[in-house]
């Protein structure tokens, strides 16, 4: 009997070999698939599952595909500046007081790719 059932495992291969690509070089469903001896039917919900949960993001275009999300997670610390937005004023302070106030309101906050852009989600806990 198996420890992971076998979308866990494809799960856990398919982050391995795109976290070996590197940051800034997404890999297509359709080349994970191939490297793992799969047609990409079977692999794209996995995939997509791992999108929704914030461990991989999906890239839209001709050079698409799929990347790690924590880069995107690291925006929500303090004095965290990503390099794309370097050369904007600001001290990094911003998403991470939100993020405070946020946790204090026992809400959430999530992060999604806009294509352009950033989406912040938050959901906050209805008053008792």
């Amino acid at each position: 009997m198996p420890l992971l059932p076998r979308k866990g495992v494809l799960a856990v291969a398919a982050v391995i070999d795109v976290a070996m690509q590197g940051p800034g070089h997404p890999i297509s469903a359709k080349t994970l698939a191939a490297r793992h001896g799969l047609p990409p039917r079977h692999l794209e919900p996995v995939l997509q599952a791992l999108v929704r949960c914030g461990i991989l993001k999906g890239i839209r275009g001709p050079r698409g595909g799929y990347e790690l999300a924590h880069e995107r997670r690291r925006v929500m610390q303090r004095f965290v500046r990503l390099d794309a937005s370097r050369h904007n004023p600001g001290a990094g302070l911003g998403l991470a007081l939100v993020a405070a106030i946020v946790e204090l309101h026992s809400g959430q906050i999530s992060l999604e790719d806009n294509a352009p852009g950033l989406s912040v989600l938050i959901q906050l806990g209805l008053a008792a």
